[in-house]
């Protein structure tokens, strides 16, 4: 039995400030030993994500008691029986959606939509089956397979991609998420060309992975659109041609500097707003991808007639339309390149016992990515 201390979720909808409520108890964890099909691993840094802060304010209803998390990187400590690609000392990033490679979705080769393992996520549970975290016996849910807000955690073995030795978990953790999402996006969902132009609405650490994602395709022309001028300042710097205030302004702005519009327009807000002036800044026969995953209940009405004559493609993009057993290490070489720039990604470095506080950032939306380091 390892014990450990790790970060409960008892209660949604508590209200800000975050640091006074205190929504995520900080505890003594127990896990087992892993059994078969599973991996215990030695947490060295998770990242905070607008996701963590969705669980806890209820716009994403999940099990509870549960430990968060769904964004780290860490070190193997023990495998259980029938793993075969990970050994004890190995280097691995976790990601958030267990790809089975069984289901008809992996075998079809759309892994990111693998059906087994977001039945499992929905259900707080492992992929290999039920829960294994408690607290004096309590049983806890696993958040997204993960619950990777704590210094150990057991995972399946579809859960961690092994990477190269002697990287740091503080700048390799962001890409089980927010590079897989972003960078994945542009490059595999979108299928951002050379030469091609790209906007990108949102500028968190999914969004600048985005714009990172698009100068690796080499696309020629890059328009980063947010309301904070820090966000596109930051933009800049890794990549963006263009920036421009996500107001009403910004459609003609976009228009003028552009063939009638850009090829894609990339948006990562989670906002209905968002999602409206990304539908207005593509050209004719050009793609608007939306990843920003909204609350449930937000919809979008439309007048069809100008998306038919125009050709305009809307598309949704979950985790970046990735295969985490390819795109992990192909994302890694490139950050070994120096051709990005992750450690950008990340605006705050943390203690365990700060995560309240890191949530109130989060929800000013000032934060980029906050890692804890352990």
């Amino acid at each position: 039995m390892t014990t450990f201390r790790g970060a409960v979720l008892r209660e949604r909808g508590l209200s800000r400030p975050y640091a006074e409520s205190r929504p995520l108890e900080i505890v003594e964890l127990e896990l087992p030993e892993p059994g078969p099909g599973e991996v215990l691993v030695e947490v060295g840094a998770a990242s905070l994500c607008r996701s963590d802060l969705s669980v806890v304010t209820g716009a994403r209803v999940w099990p509870l008691p549960m430990v968060i998390g769904h964004e780290a990187a860490g070190k193997v400590v023990a495998t259980g029986p029938n793993v075969t690609n990970l050994a004890p000392g190995d280097d691995v990033v976790l990601v958030y959606l267990p790809q089975c490679g069984e289901c008809d979705r992996c075998r079809g080769g759309e892994a990111w939509l693998c059906e087994t393992g977001v039945a499992a996520n929905a259900r707080g549970e492992l992929l290999t089956g039920g829960t294994r975290l408690t607290h004096h016996g309590e049983k806890l849910h696993h958040h997204m397979g993960l619950a990777a807000f704590a210094e150990y955690t057991l995972v399946a073995q579809a859960s961690a991609v092994k990477v190269p030795p002697g990287l740091a978990a503080r700048d390799t953790c962001v890409f089980g998420c927010a590079v897989l999402c972003g960078a994945g996006t542009a490059l595999n969902t979108a299928g951002v060309a050379e030469g091609e132009s790209v906007a990108v609405v949102g500028l968190g650490a999914v969004g600048l992975s985005a714009i990172l994602g698009s100068k690796v395709a080499a696309a020629e022309r890059i328009v980063a659109l947010d309301l904070l001028e820090t966000k596109l300042a930051t933009a800049v710097a890794l990549g963006a041609t263009d920036v421009l205030a996500a107001d009403e302004t910004a459609p003609n702005h976009v228009v003028d500097m552009t063939v009638g519009g850009v090829d894609h327009a990339i948006e990562t807000s989670g906002t209905l707003e968002g999602f409206e002036l990304a539908v207005r800044l593509v050209r004719r026969g050009g793609t608007v991808t939306t990843l920003g995953l909204p609350g449930p209940g937000i919809s979008f009405g439309l007048e069809l007639a100008p998306f038919v004559v125009g050709g305009v493609t809307i598309q949704g993009s979950y985790l970046g339309s990735c295969v985490t057993q390819r795109d992990v290490p192909r994302f890694i070489e490139l950050y070994r390149d120096g051709r990005f720039p992750a450690d950008e990604l990340v605006s705050h470095h943390i203690e365990l016992d700060d995560i309240n506080v890191a949530l109130d950032r989060l929800a000013d939306g000032e934060a980029l990515r906050q890692v804890i380091e352990f």
